[in-house]
């Protein structure tokens, strides 16, 4: 987890202890880089007089010694950025690798509130800027500072009162960046917001797009385009306008320190404190100054930016994450599936329950349909069984073990969902039905036959290796559904949620998956959630769930004779009792 917000980039620091043998041997080059400097100063003294002398040998001399400084300075440089640049870079990765997994574990509530576009925005460019501050930390701001105060050292130990002119100056430069920085990071964080929103926007345009045309809808969207990449024109522009600002009035005060300096130099030479030689070597150093001030100054900058990437980073980690698996946690091993509700009650808000004190036995094998109006609790019950929310009054047990007390992975293999809109991740049709799991060609051939699926894969050019583009955009939706199913029985799981898994399908597509999904039901616990209600009537019992609590509950045959809510629901599809 990252550190507090009030430690800033510091909480990275312990990031950066498994690599502290080649960030030892990138100080040791630092060093010989940093020390070099004063060195180079020195021989400049001895240059310029020699060669306001014309004293050739003399200049010989000093070039030879400045050529050799500069070789060895240039190879400790180079040793410098490449040992730092590894653990800079490891770094961010791994702080993009553990929000990733935070990412995964977080509580579903708060998943679902999250924006996708503006979460890829912050685990890439976020996650980006963040790992190249860390890098011009270590590679390029920490030897700018420590070549600061070398050379601010020799400059003191050439003519003290010379040096204590130009410290004077220091805190005016110093004064104005931080004011800059702390306006440029405000900016940041209003035009990282914009890309943000610019981001959610983008992709829920590209996803909809075919929905768009359908409405003739394209001025619409190109409208909000429109707004929106202005908004981050204009957020950006203010940030780019601080820094062309900033660079400009620091430059100024930096060349009329350096123009003082030149004055209060001219006068130590005239009152006999100061050699020209000694001056020399001095302008030489405080020449030296102006580039490590220069990439601090900039890189301030990116550290203000940085920072607002940073919170925004640890604003993932502020998320609440789904409840962990308790360190006594019984394993699963043979599951027969059967469940039990115990008085559960559950809401999104515990002020507003979902689901009122809940009770409910299915026995292994059997088949159930939960139908009801939108909002009834359907789908919140499938996440009590999942383990995605858990109950806040109540008990869900599966074969007698209350769900709380199981290792969440082995319930999840246990109980299978086939979603209502099947989602697959790019690669092959033999990996989407795998899913991340052990599996051998036979286990996928066994589970695509299972589902009626393998006539159509093994009918594509490529078989169970043919790949499937993002969001399966190359297969059709039954295709895709029958997969889903696949993936749902590949682990033989005993219980099988189905929801509402044909709803989105045209007849001939639906025939297809239904008879998939009575195979894949066969001798497993299945749930089924339908708005379709032709497609339970030969479900073992139907419950009827209006407002989070059972209303009516029984055979398709019976609930039609009672006449009640579930007769009502049928009467309106023009489902009639058979004569």
């Amino acid at each position: 987890m990252l550190a507090p917000p009030s430690a800033g980039f510091r909480g990275l620091l312990p990031l950066l202890k498994p690599h502290r043998r080649r960030l030892v041997a990138g100080g040791l080059c630092m060093v010989v880089f940093v020390l070099s400097f004063p060195l180079l100063a020195w021989l400049a003294g001895q240059l310029i007089p020699a060669i306001g002398a014309g004293d050739l040998q003399r200049v010989l001399r000093a070039i030879a010694a400045a050529l050799g400084v500069f070789l060895v300075q240039k190879a400790a440089q180079f040793g410098q950025d490449t040992l730092m640049a590894g653990p800079a870079l490891q770094v961010s990765q791994e702080l993009r690798r553990r929000l990733f997994a935070r990412l995964q574990k977080l509580d579903f509530n708060a998943l679902e509130k999250l924006s996708a576009g503006d979460l890829t925005y912050r685990l890439t460019e976020d996650a980006d800027r963040v790992g190249e501050v860390i890098y011009k930390t270590i590679q390029d701001s920490t030897p700018s500072a420590l070549q600061l105060l070398v050379v601010l050292g020799y400059m003191v130990w050439i003519d003290w009162p010379l040096a204590l002119a130009t410290l004077l100056l220091a805190p005016v430069v110093a004064l104005l960046v931080s004011s800059f920085g702390a306006r440029v990071m405000a900016a940041a964080e209003r035009s990282q917001q914009q890309v943000s929103d610019l981001a959610a926007l983008l992709g829920e345009a590209i996803g909809g797009l075919p929905l768009v045309r359908a409405f003739a809808a394209e001025p619409w969207l190109q409208q909000r385009f429109d707004t929106e990449i202005d908004l981050h024109r204009r957020a950006r522009y203010r940030t780019l306008k601080l820094l062309a600002l900033q660079h400009p009035v620091v430059g100024f005060i930096e060349a009329a320190g350096i123009l003082a300096v030149l004055l209060i130099g001219a006068a130590r030479i005239q009152a006999g404190g100061l050699t020209s030689q000694g001056f020399s070597s001095y302008v030489a150093a405080l020449l030296m100054l102006i580039d490590p001030i220069a990439h601090l100054t900039t890189n301030f900058n990116e550290l203000q930016q940085g920072q607002a990437s940073l919170g925004r980073l640890r604003a993932i980690e502020a998320e609440p994450i789904e409840v962990a698996d308790r360190p006594d946690a019984l394993p699963l091993t043979t599951v027969r599936g059967g469940l039990v509700l115990e008085r559960v009650r559950f809401g999104y808000d515990p002020a507003q329950p979902v689901l009122h004190d809940l009770s409910l036995t299915i026995d292994p094998g059997q088949v159930v349909a939960l139908v009801g109006p939108s909002g009834a609790g359907k789908s919140t019950l499938f996440s009590l069984l999942l383990r995605f929310n858990t109950a806040q009054q109540g008990r869900v047990l599966l074969d007698g073990h209350d769900l709380a007390n199981l290792r969440a992975r082995d319930l999840r293999q246990a109980v299978a969902l086939v979603p209502q809109q099947s989602s697959v991740f790019s690669g092959t049709v033999a990996e989407a039905i795998a899913f991340g799991r052990p599996a051998s060609e036979s286990q996928i051939r066994a589970a695509a036959e299972l589902a009626n699926a393998s006539g159509f894969i093994e009918a594509l050019p490529a078989g169970y290796g043919s790949r499937i583009e993002e969001r399966g955009s190359n297969f059709s939706g039954g295709q895709l559904q029958r997969l889903a199913i696949a993936r749902a029985v590949l682990g033989n799981p005993a219980v099988l949620l189905l929801d509402e898994a044909t709803s989105a399908l045209d007849a001939e597509a639906e025939a297809a998956v239904q008879r998939g999904l009575e195979r894949a039901m066969a001798g497993r616990t299945v749930l089924v959630i339908a708005h379709r209600l032709a497609t339970v009537q030969e479900a073992d019992r139907i419950l009827v769930l209006e407002r989070g609590r059972i209303v009516e509950e029984g055979s398709h045959d019976g609930l039609m004779a009672q006449g009640g809510r579930y007769r009502d629901l049928c009467d309106r599809q023009l489902i009639r009792v058979e004569a």
